[in-house]
Formats: C-alpha cells, sequence, structure tokens
C-alpha cells in the first residue's frame, strides 16, 4: 500500500479526538514499518499519556509541547523538530497533520498575539509551523490540512445552525470583534467556517509554492461531535453537540483516523495534488468559490505580513530540552 519509506510524521493537537486516534492509528501501522511520531500539543499528562501509548505499540515518538495560540510558541516547537531530525532522534520529517483546532464561544477572545483566536489557532499557527518547516521535509512528502464541509455555506447547514463564512481581507478576519456585547453563536461559527475557507485558499497557494516535493492535501473527517472542538462552546451547545454524536451519518475520531493515516502514508493516495480535497476516503470537487487566486495571493502576503508582526513582541520564547523526551518552551 505504501513504499515503505515513511520517516516521520509530525501530528499538531495529538492529545484528543481525531489527533490522539490518528497517531494510534500510524503507530500500529506496521505494515509499513511504523513512521516515527513528533507530537505538539499542550504541555501536560495527555500528551506524556499518547506519548507512552504510541512507544508501547512500538513506534518511535517525541513529544514537543506547544500553545498553538502562541506564534512564538509555534515558531519554538519548529526550531525543537528540525533539531530532532538533524539530530537522528527521528527520521526525515515525510508528512505533517495539522490537525489541531478550535471553536471559540467569542470571537473577542484573542491569541497572545492579538488575532482572533479560531483564526490564529486554525489557520495562522499552521502556517507558521509548515513554513518554518518546509526545509525539513524530504521529497517525496506529504502536508495534510484539516478542512471542514462548513466552509460551503449551503442552506441545509444553515438551516442547521451553522452559518456560511465571510470573506474579507486576511488582516480584518485576523482581528478579534471589538463590539462591547458578545457577538454571539453565529458570529463564533462564521469565524470557524470562515478559517476552514481560509485553509482551502492556503493549500492552493501553499502547493504553488512548495511544486512536486510536497503534495498538499486537505482531509474532511467527516462531522465528529464528540471530538472536543466545541470545548469552548457554552454548555447547552457542548449538550447539543454531544447528542448529534448518535445521529446517522455522524463520524468518529476512530472510523476518520484510518482514513487520514491512509491519506498521509498510502500509495493510493500518492496522486492528490493542488490542495485536493478528500472527505473520508472519497476525493470530492470544491465549490467554485473555495479556488479564487486573487483571494489566495492575498491570503498568501496578509499571513505573512501577520506572522512577521508577531515576531515584534518582545516576549518570545526559545526551546528547551525537558524529562520525559518532550521538548517544552520557555521564556528567554
Amino acid at each position: 500500500m505504501t513504499t515503505g519509506n515513511t520517516g516521520t510524521v509530525l501530528i499538531t493537537g495529538p492529545t484528543s479526538g481525531l489527533g490522539r486516534a490518528l497517531a494510534l492509528e500510524l503507530a500500529g501501522r506496521a505494515d509499513v514499518g511504523r513512521p516515527d511520531l513528533l507530537l505538539v500539543g499542550r504541555r501536560g499528562e495527555r500528551l506524556k499519556e499518547v506519548i507512552d501509548l504510541v512507544r508501547g505499540a512500538g513506534a518511535t515518538a517525541e513529544g514537543i509541547a506547544c500553545d498553538l495560540s502562541r506564534l512564538a510558541d509555534v515558531r519554538s516547537a519548529a526550531v525543537m523538530a528540525t533539531d530532532l531530525i538533524e539530530r537522528g532522534v527521528v527520521r526525515p520529517l515525510h508528512a505533517l497533520v495539522a490537525n489541531a483546532g478550535v471553536s471559540t464561544a467569542d470571537t473577542r477572545v484573542a491569541s497572545a498575539d492579538g488575532y482572533e483566536m479560531t483564526f490564529a489557532v486554525n489557520y495562522l499557527a499552521h502556517a507558521q509551523l509548515i513554513g518554518d518547516l518546509l526545509d525539513s521535509f524530504t521529497s517525496p512528502a506529504r502536508i495534510v490540512l484539516l478542512g471542514s464541509n462548513v466552509y460551503r455555506g449551503l442552506l441545509r447547514l444553515r438551516m442547521m445552525g451553522i452559518p456560511a463564512p465571510e470573506w474579507r481581507d486576511p488582516v480584518e478576519i485576523a482581528k478579534p470583534a471589538s463590539d462591547e456585547k458578545s457577538p454571539g453563536m453565529k458570529a463564533a461559527g462564521v469565524a470557524y467556517s470562515t478559517s476552514k475557507l481560509a485553509i482551502l485558499y492556503y493549500a492552493h497557494e501553499l502547493q504553488r509554492r512548495v511544486g512536486d516535493r510536497i503534495t498538499v492535501t486537505v482531509f474532511e473527517p467527516g462531522v465528529m461531535p464528540s471530538t472536543g472542538l466545541g470545548r469552548e462552546q457554552r454548555p447547552a451547545v457542548q449538550a447539543l453537540l454531544r447528542g448529534a454524536a448518535h445521529l446517522p451519518g455522524a463520524s468518529s475520531p476512530t472510523r476518520a483516523a484510518p482514513a487520514l493515516a491512509a491519506v498521509v502514508l498510502d500509495d493510493r493516495w500518492a496522486h492528490l495534488h493542488g490542495g485536493a480535497f478528500v472527505v473520508l476516503d472519497k476525493e470530492t470537487e470544491v465549490m467554485p468559490h473555495a479556488v479564487n487566486r486573487d483571494r489566495e495571493l492575498r491570503l498568501w502576503d496578509a499571513t505573512g505580513e501577520l506572522l512577521e508582526r508577531s515576531q515584534t513582541d518582545p516576549g518570545l520564547t526559545r526551546p528547551v530540552s525537558s524529562l520525559n523526551g518532550t521538548a517544552t518552551t520557555s521564556p528567554r
């Protein structure tokens, strides 16, 4: 199913949900010799636990503690990942899975760098990490971004309370809401849908920039109400999501993880290119509004501006080694 040159796979958000299930799925892929894993997630017991489980399954795993809402942390994580690869602690970088994501209840909440939290974590953090690691990939390599059908903005989704994205200049999208009152659930949903549309635009432009040495894919795992994505939502919304997990057609981390692992490793998907959109195990054509060269170019340029702006923060962090084979970050 694959060439066997699996190398290392980096996963963000490996401590719960799909990221955790994917790490365990990859660790069990003895048929391809098991990839080494770099697990980039929040510092704590859950990161240590998933590292132990992956190692117990026979795979090499190293943890990098990182808060994706802090771009300084993300830059430090890239430095640590590069160091682990260059020192041969793990094999050359074969794939990166940008799995981590949030859906905040209040779009006034800002990241450490002053950006709207949903856009900061779902999009900007991964753009920073990928950009910093591009020279570390060994061809043929794969980048897989987590997408969502919410980008479609269809009437049936809106009737379910899932709003359509509202595209604006990316610098404006990155600004937290300034209203004195909470902008409400609709604004939070718009922010999430818009971040997923941004991922599609980014995937298309990233592929143009990296050429043939890396394939860029967007993976939609299906609707997974049971994950921790809505953990910052109001209790009533969280209860609704728990109920939806039992509806027919709902996906789950254990169902989606094998499909995602295949996109990361298997020859079946080696042809993917250009930000191809895969829904579980089916390549799907995106809607026309998700392919827009002007928006893609502007997003690329604006992303550079936003990431560069964040580096003027004097509170940047640097990577340091810690116990248990887990990299952490600390103030300068």
